[in-house]
């Protein structure tokens, strides 16, 4: 199960980006943002990587200005660790890696005053996106999110937008990543603070399921950003079968 995921995240990683094989590593850079979440390397499985290949991956992404970053299985190439730190990686999280199959997902209540819709204009899309960068304390989104967000939803991403009924106030958002082989990341699920607490997340993340199940996946997984994020998904149905480490390199 872990090799079938992370070999999708190889094939997604690839998606709209320059990718660059350096040694066992496959290294991703992303044209219009320097975000470390969307610029990463993923190491082959059972590598073993040479000093000299850890600081040629770290010239390829400082020569790009970006920071050197991993995200990967653990326990897919659990000598790369090690290897990383000695060149002065520092680990940012181990985020538990969940999956949910058609029929484990366990359905949520809508909260009351909200509703949930597949964004199709640019307004409905922009507040989507707005919704989450403010979860994830980033910037407002620029004009151009939309219509990189409407080229995602052409190739076969499917984005679910919450918002209130009464004002068309946006809640928050997330989205099932391109399925491939029939997996799909569930993935950039935010809510912001004003509308927490009320199972949005919880209800938003089965609708993502449920109409990534309907488009055919088979396996549906994602990555928990903590403890309480954990157990939001394991009542929407998804079950922890291992974790993800996210490491980079400080800037100096």
């Amino acid at each position: 199960m872990e090799s079938r995921i992370q070999s999708y995240l190889r094939v997604a990683a690839r998606y709209r980006r320059d990718v660059e094989q350096i040694g066992p590593f496959l290294a991703t850079f992303t044209h219009h943002s320097d975000n470390p979440y969307i610029n990463y390397a993923i190491p082959d499985e059972d590598a073993a990587p040479t000093a000299a290949e850890v600081a040629a991956l770290i010239e390829a992404f400082e020569l790009r200005d970006l920071q050197p970053r991993f995200e990967y299985i653990t326990q897919l190439a659990p000598a790369v660790e090690p290897a990383l730190i000695a060149a002065g990686f520092v680990v940012e999280s181990r985020t538990p890696l969940m999956i949910c199959t058609p029929g484990e997902e366990q359905p949520q209540p809508t909260p009351p005053g909200i509703e949930f819709i597949l964004p199709t204009s640019d307004n409905e899309l922009l507040g989507m996106i707005a919704a989450q960068n403010e979860a994830y304390d980033a910037p407002p989104p620029e004009p151009e999110a939309a219509p990189r967000m409407r080229a995602n939803l052409a190739d076969g991403q499917i984005a679910v937008f919450a918002r209130e009924i009464a004002t068309g106030e946006p809640v928050g958002g997330g989205v099932c990543t391109v399925p491939y082989q029939g997996l799909t990341e569930i993935a950039g699920i935010g809510v912001r603070s004003v509308f927490r607490r009320r199972g949005v997340a919880a209800a938003l993340t089965v609708r993502l399921t449920q109409a990534a199940f309907d488009a055919g996946v088979t396996l549906a997984f994602l990555m928990a950003a903590a403890e309480a994020e954990e157990r939001i998904y394991a009542r929407a149905g998804f079950t922890t079968i291992g974790d993800v480490l996210h490491i980079s390199r400080p800037r100096r």
